[in-house]
C-alpha cells in the first residue's frame, strides 16, 4: 500500500507540476499582460520552483561526452563491459596514443540515488585514467524471475569486475564512495586471501561505514536504535503492477530521500528559498546551478529488500566486519588477508552521515599491511557530499587520490593524446539500463 500511495501521489504531482511549468511560462510571456506588473517576476520564480522540486524524475544520463588531457580536447563514449541483473559494469572510453594510464573502478554506491551522483567524481578523475564505473539498477526494474541480490551478491560482482578489468591489462586501482567501502574492503580481503593475480593495486575508501561504532552519526543512531524486524515492517514494501519487478520486496528510494531530507531540511529549504530569489533577481546561472544539484539529488531508486535488510543487520548493528565476524558464502573475510594492496581512507570533517574514524578504522583492520601502504586523508570543513563532489573534490582530495595511485601503481608513461580512434567496442551496445 506504501508504494502504491506513492504512485498516486506521484500521478497527482506530475499533472501539477505541468500546471506550475506552463504557469510560470505564461506569467513572463509578453502576450500576458500580467507579465509587466511588480508581481509577475515572483509568481513566475515561485511556479518555477515548485515545478522542478515536485516534478517526476528517472534515471539521469551521465553526458560525459568530452574531457580535456594536457590541453587536447578528446571525445569521451560510455560503453557497457559487462551486464548483470542488477548492474552493470561501464567504461568511459576516450582516445590515447600511450598504452597506459591507471585503471580506476568507481564503485558507487547502491542507497537510494543513481550512479550518476558521482558525475562530478568521474569527470574529475577522466583526464589522467581509464575511468570505469559500476553503475546499480533500480530494483523495481528487475524482474523476480532474475532471483533477489544480497550483500553477498554485491561483493561477488565487485570481486568478478575487479577481475575482469585485471584481465584486460593492468590490475585496476578501486575507489569506492560512501556504503561500498564495505563490499569493497570485503572483496580486496577475499581476493588477497586467495592470492587472486587480479587483485587491485589499491583500494581507496571514501566516507565508508567500515565501523560505525566510531563516531557514530545520527544514521547510525537509528540503525541501532530498533530491532531489524522494525525495518522489515516498516519501510520494506512490494514493487507494484505496473514496474517489471512486480512483487519483489524492496526498499523504495523515496523512503530513502525523506530520510536524507529530514537530516538537513533547514539547509534544503535555504538552497530552494535563494533558487527563488535568484529567479526573481533574474540571475538564472546561479538557479540554474541549484536546480542541476537537486536534479541529481532528487533522483532516486530502489533496493532489493535483501540487501538493505542484510546491510543494516551485519554492518549498522552487529558491526561484523571489524569484530571479524563477517562471513561470505562460507569464508570468514580477514582484512588481516591483505598484504599487498595499498589502502587509502577519507573522511570529511564535518560528515553527518560517516562519522571520523569510520572510515579510518579499515587501516588498523589491514593489520599485516605494511604502514607505508596505508595513508589517511581528513578533508577540512567537508561534509559527506564534500569529499566526492565539488570544488573541495576536485582542487583538494583528487590531487591526494591521484599521487595515491601513482605511488602505488605499475611504473608507466601518462596517456598522451592524440589523433588516433577510440579503442573498439567491447561488446555490441545495448538499451541502456532505465
Amino acid at each position: 500500500m506504501l508504494y502504491d500511495a506513492y504512485e498516486v501521489s506521484r500521478g497527482w504531482f506530475a499533472g501539477a507540476t505541468a500546471a506550475a511549468r506552463i504557469g510560470s511560462g505564461w506569467m513572463t510571456s509578453f502576450l500576458n499582460p500580467l507579465a509587466y506588473t511588480g508581481g509577475a517576476p515572483v509568481a513566475a520564480a515561485a511556479l518555477d520552483v515548485f515545478a522542478h522540486a515536485m516534478k517526476p524524475r528517472g534515471k539521469p544520463a551521465f553526458g560525459l561526452t568530452e574531457t580535456v588531457i594536457d590541453g587536447w580536447r578528446v571525445p569521451v563514449e560510455e560503453r557497457i563491459i559487462d551486464r548483470r541483473p542488477f548492474g552493470q559494469l561501464k567504461h568511459f572510453a576516450r582516445p590515447t596514443v600511450e598504452s597506459y594510464d591507471p585503471t580506476v573502478l568507481v564503485v558507487a554506491p547502491m542507497s537510494g540515488h543513481y550512479a550518476t551522483l558521482l558525475r562530478g567524481t568521474v569527470e574529475r578523475l577522466l583526464p589522467n585514467h581509464d575511468v570505469f564505473i559500476t553503475d546499480w539498477r533500480d530494483a523495481k526494474l528487475v524482474p523476480l524471475a532474475d532471483g533477489l541480490f544480497s550483500l553477498n551478491d554485491y561483493i561477488d560482482y565487485l570481486i568478478d569486475w575487479i577481475a575482469l578489468l585485471a584481465a584486460r591489462g593492468e590490475r585496476p586501482h578501486v575507489l569506492a564512495v560512501c556504503q561500498p567501502s564495505v563490499p569493497a574492503f570485503a572483496a580486496v580481503s577475499l581476493m588477497s586471501a586467495a592470492g587472486h593475480p587480479g587483485r587491485p593495486y589499491t583500494l581507496t575508501m571514501m566516507g565508508g561505514p567500515i565501523d560505525t561504532r566510531e563516531a557514530p552519526t545520527a544514521v547510525n543512531r537509528l540503525a541501532m536504535e530498533r530491532p531489524l524486524a522494525w525495518f522489515e515492517q516498516n519501510v520494506i514494501t512490494t514493487v507494484p503492477l505496473a514496474y517489471p519487478g512486480r512483487g519483489r520486496r524492496i526498499y523504495p528510494g523515496f523512503l530513502q530521500l525523506a530520510g536524507f531530507m529530514a537530516m538537513n531540511l533547514g539547509n534544503h529549504l535555504v538552497s530552494h528559498w535563494e533558487m527563488f530569489k535568484h529567479l526573481v533577481q533574474g540571475d538564472d546561472e546561479s538557479a540554474e546551478a541549484t536546480k542541476r544539484f537537486y536534479e541529481e539529488y532528487l533522483s532516486v531508486c530502489d533496493m532489493d529488500a535483501r540487501f538493505y535488510l542484510q546491510t543494516v543487520d551485519e554492518v549498522f548493528q552487529r558491526h561484523l566486519l571489524p569484530k571479524g565476524q563477517f562471513v561470505h558464502r562460507g569464508f570468514r573475510v580477514d582484512p588481516g588477508a591483505i598484504t599487498d594492496v595499498a589502502l587509502l581512507a577519507i573522511e570529511g570533517e564535518r560528515d553527518d552521515i560517516s562519522g571520523l574514524g569510520q572510515t579510518k578504522a579499515a587501516l588498523g583492520l589491514a593489520r599485516n599491511l605494511d604502514s607505508r601502504c596505508k595513508e589517511y586523508f581528513m578533508v577540512p570543513e567537508a561534509g559527506h557530499y564534500g569529499i566526492f563532489n565539488g570544488r573541495r573534490w576536485r582542487e583538494i582530495v583528487a590531487p591526494v587520490v591521484e599521487d595515491f595511485v601513482r605511488l602505488h601503481g605499475a611504473r608507466a608513461p601518462l596517456h598522451r593524446p592524440g589523433p588516433s580512434l577510440l579503442p573498439p567496442q567491447e561488446i555490441p551496445p545495448g538499451a541502456e539500463f532505465a
